[in-house]
């Protein structure tokens, strides 16, 4: 166990399950990749039975993977070869009745959705094995499935025999920045908080991606060699990716790739116009499948009714793939190290910055000391019009105690300065804001940069809260 970085929670969650007196099926949910299986044989180093689907098998590709394992874990030789799964989970009980053993028997079955192919009634089976004969028998029965949509629509709200089965729910998220940094050390690769961020930016608190960070290259050095070079893992991780979570992918690309034009959202309405596909619930299917998977986070623009709702990319590496790596015409080692000087690069920094912060935003709350505040998080922008300039807010806070936080994102490698100039636009827009949206709240000002602010008198009639890095790696 001492392996693990984080995953305190879902570990505890894991071995109650465990203790319990009585059976218990849990449902460990993440996207691919963030670290749900290795946290599962990290908690449990002896499982009675393990099983993993194979993606685009057969179900009798499937049933002979099944049973070779049962031949693997039993030592015996099943002649028996089931030929559907009511059959299969029949041996798979017979075998757990030889297990002589007063602890629960642990039951570990991995990316279920590849295992429910067309008609094979996996679901079913799966039910009618819990219900006559784990539920009775001392069993924690652990399912985890990449595709989070799936595993919600088809397990979690099943309406056959697994109807309220799950008895816990495990959720398993990214790594924090600071988590990041942990994971790294144990890797004895000691990066400083700026470059670790840079890193995150980049391929976010995936523990997979994370695994190829080498010791002895620098920042640059290693998205190169990870994103660019031809045999790198996220050079061609993208399609595959996507490929394997959903069974019509390209619906789920083409909106993907219709959501980059804009870094900051943009409604349903534009999500159409720009992918060209047709209204209706099919949009809507995939447009949830994303969210349930982290690649998108749906915001509401402060005072906006619901339709005004804004869809954006929030996993990282797909905001980079599409600045940095889509639509090029060849991609090549040594791209990234002149791409890291150019103004497009600076640019891009600035929203990947913002994005991290968004997934910070309890590390945000702490530092300002309002985490026991109810609130609710959201955007601003106003078009502006022929008297008055248009402006946008990065991130609002608004507060129960009658209080808004405005933040303002900055990402510099250096403390960032408020100019005369920079402080006038600043009360412009406070007091634009207050004008436009009518608000009787009082406005506190919140900086969030990399390296805090250089003390001047603008600095100290402005801002009544300062985040650095370093508060959000906590």
């Amino acid at each position: 166990m001492d392996s693990l970085v984080g995953r305190n929670k879902e570990q505890q969650s894991l071995l109650q399950a465990f203790q319990s007196p009585e059976s218990e099926m849990v449902a460990v949910l993440g996207r691919r990749r963030v670290g749900k299986t290795f946290l599962i044989k990290q908690t449990f180093k002896s499982i009675d039975f393990e099983f993993t689907g194979i993606l685009h098998a057969s179900k009798q590709e499937q049933l002979a993977t099944f049973t070779q394992k049962l031949r693997d874990f039993s030592g015996s030789s099943y002649k028996t070869k089931p030929k559907n799964w009511l059959e299969a989970f029949e041996l798979l009980k017979q075998y757990l009745k030889t297990k002589r053993k007063k602890s629960k028997k642990i039951i570990f079955i991995d990316e279920l959705p590849w295992l429910d192919t067309p008609k094979s009634k996996f679901t079913d089976a799966l039910g009618y094995f819990w219900n006559d004969y784990a539920i009775y028998n001392n069993v924690i029965l652990i399912i985890c499935g990449s595709a989070a949509s799936w595993m919600i629509k088809n397990i979690v709200n099943h309406k056959g025999g697994l109807h309220n089965r799950i008895t816990k729910r495990i959720e398993l998220n990214p790594f924090t920045l600071l988590e990041t940094q942990q994971f790294l050390e144990k890797q004895h690769i000691h990066f400083d908080e700026y470059a670790i961020t840079q890193l995150y930016m980049v391929m976010g608190g995936i523990p997979f991606y994370l695994k190829e960070i080498q010791n002895g290259e620098s920042v640059a050095q290693n998205i190169d060699r990870i994103c660019f070079d031809k045999n790198g893992l996220l050079h061609s991780d993208f399609t595959n990716l996507f490929a394997s979570l959903y069974t019509h992918f390209e619906t789920h690309l083409t909106l993907i790739k219709a959501l980059s034009i804009k870094w900051k959202g943009i409604t349903r309405e534009e999500i159409i116009k720009q992918s060209k596909l047709k209204d209706g619930g099919n949009i809507t299917k995939v447009l949830e499948e994303l969210q349930r998977s982290s690649f998108i986070t749906i915001t509401y623009p402060f005072g906006k009714k619901k339709k005004d709702a804004l869809y954006r990319i929030s996993d990282p590496y797909t905001i980079f793939y599409f600045h940095f790596i889509e639509g090029q015409k060849s991609v090549k080692q040594g791209m990234f190290i002149n791409l890291m000087r150019s103004p497009k690069w600076s640019s891009w920094c600035g929203y990947a910055f913002e994005n991290v912060c968004f997934y910070h935003l309890p590390q945000i709350e702490q530092k300002l000391g309002i985490k026991a505040i109810y609130s609710e998080t959201s955007s601003y922008f106003f078009k502006g019009t022929v008297h008055k300039k248009g402006f946008q807010i990065d991130l609002l806070i608004d507060r129960a105690d009658k209080v808004i936080t405005i933040c303002e994102i900055k990402f510099y490698d250096t403390p960032f300065t408020i100019t005369k100039e920079y402080a006038e636009q600043l009360r412009n827009k406070l007091a634009l804001f207050k004008e436009e949206t009518k608000t009787k709240k009082m406005l506190f000002f919140a900086l969030i940069s990399t390296f805090g602010t250089t003390p001047n008198s603008y600095k100290n009639t402005l801002v009544q809260n300062e985040i650095k890095l370093n508060d959000i790696f906590t």
